[in-house]
């Protein structure tokens, strides 16, 4: 992709926000604020958080079938399960009378979708056949946050992946999310936090009483406190931690990049969804919910990966592989050179974003390279001569390589 055709614009003079992520990811031009917790995702914000989901996606198909819910609900489907009153919802009228003449129904902005996904078992999974299944969907979710805050990591409008299993045992239910857990460690791997991600015990907040388990990645700027039980292997979020633990046991600060709760019957017995065994009887069903915030997860990596100059990117989600930059253009020559570099490695299947801007300097290029943080950066400029100039993000050294050479690196 060529930078003067990506609707692509930095803004390294944008003002300092509440978090590395947010001043981060609005400089280089990878979203942009509409108000206190909602972004717009720009176009290399959403190459990013595509990859990210797809990611979650291969992972997900292997355990369930893809799904998408409607982001509105009514408001009766919250009365059923007795959380029409929950403080994080946001509930939709008619802004005005006119409007509420039409329709004077009230929704819920869906925060989670239990609400939904339940009545639709009920009405097309009734038998002991049916079960288990699960069904996953990705989905923008909302949350009426009382105070919105460290960008992506905390908004009211994000993005997650939810995914619901229900089942004719407990034991059936452990064993899948027992299951799920292997699948999220992989994930996790896959999007470069899996050496720095743990599974913490935390309760179930708005959503069930039972104990529910907490992915957390590891990051100093992270808004969790968890501690460390050493002696039996098990991590604790700050607010379910044991009083001898605390005392006793090693903390490190974290962020959460997913969760999954054991929801037991509250649900179905909520909507009066039974199934119908072998004997024609009538059994509670189980379920659970497992949740990843890929928005979030977005954030997190740029807390993680990033130094004083910008993002630093993981090569499996980064918004282009290399960051071909071009110096000097007003030189035909090196103009050639430079469209030739482009033409051969995206002949050769690599993702490249082409800084052929004319007009601007070679340090405002160079310093948008370090910003928008992609794994490698190609220079190509009079200094070079017939060869390009090679350097990893994350590294400080350089190399020179012929057009060759460098189609062989990717």
């Amino acid at each position: 992709m060529k930078y003067s055709a990506a609707f692509i614009k930095t803004n390294k003079s944008a003002p300092e926000m509440d978090s590395i992520n947010a001043t981060l990811l609005t400089k280089a031009g990878f979203i942009d604020q509409t108000m206190a917790g909602v972004y717009t995702f720009l176009p290399l914000g959403w190459r990013v958080l595509n990859k990210i989901e797809n990611i979650i996606r291969e992972e997900m198909d292997t355990v369930g079938a893809e799904m998408f819910m409607p982001s509105l609900s009514p408001r009766s489907l919250w009365e059923t399960t007795k959380r029409a009153e929950i403080d994080v919802l946001f509930e939709a009228r008619g802004a005005n009378e006119a409007s509420r003449k039409r329709n004077d129904a009230s929704y819920i902005l869906n925060p989670t979708h239990e609400e939904v996904i339940t009545p639709i078992a009920q009405r097309l999974k009734p038998s002991y056949k049916d079960l288990p299944f699960a069904v996953y969907q990705i989905q923008t979710k909302y949350r009426n946050e009382a105070r919105s805050k460290s960008g992506l990591l905390r908004g009211r409008e994000f993005r997650m992946k939810d995914l619901y299993s229900f089942h004719a045992t407990d034991e059936d239910r452990q064993q899948y999310y027992d299951k799920i857990k292997d699948v999220y460690n992989r994930i996790f791997s896959s999007l470069g936090l899996g050496e720095d991600t743990v599974i913490a015990l935390a309760s179930g907040g708005d959503f069930t009483k039972d104990f529910t388990h907490e992915f957390q990645t590891k990051c100093e700027t992270g808004e969790d406190t968890i501690y460390f039980d050493k002696k039996n292997n098990v991590y604790y979020n700050q607010e379910v931690a044991p009083e001898e633990i605390k005392k006793a046991g090693q903390s490190f600060r974290a962020s959460e990049v997913g969760n999954i709760f054991p929801l037991g019957t509250k649900f179905p017995d909520a909507f009066k969804y039974n199934y119908v065994d072998e004997t024609g009887k009538p059994q509670a069903v189980w379920m659970a919910c497992y949740g990843i915030g890929s928005s979030r997860v977005m954030g997190v990596l740029v807390e993680k990966f990033h130094d004083d100059r910008g993002i630093i990117w993981p090569a499996a989600v980064a918004p282009f592989t290399v960051h071909l930059v071009g110096l000097n253009l007003d030189d035909a020559r090196v103009a050639e050179r430079a469209q030739a570099a482009y033409r051969h490695l995206t002949k050769a299947g690599v993702e490249v974003l082409f800084d052929d801007r004319p007009e601007a300097s070679p340090g405002a290029k160079l310093a948008d390279a370090d910003l928008i943080g992609c794994p490698w950066r190609v220079v190509i400029s009079r200094k070079t001569g017939e060869q390009v100039e090679l350097k990893a993000r994350a590294e400080e050294k350089t190399e020179l390589l012929s057009l060759d050479e460098l189609g062989k690196r990717f």
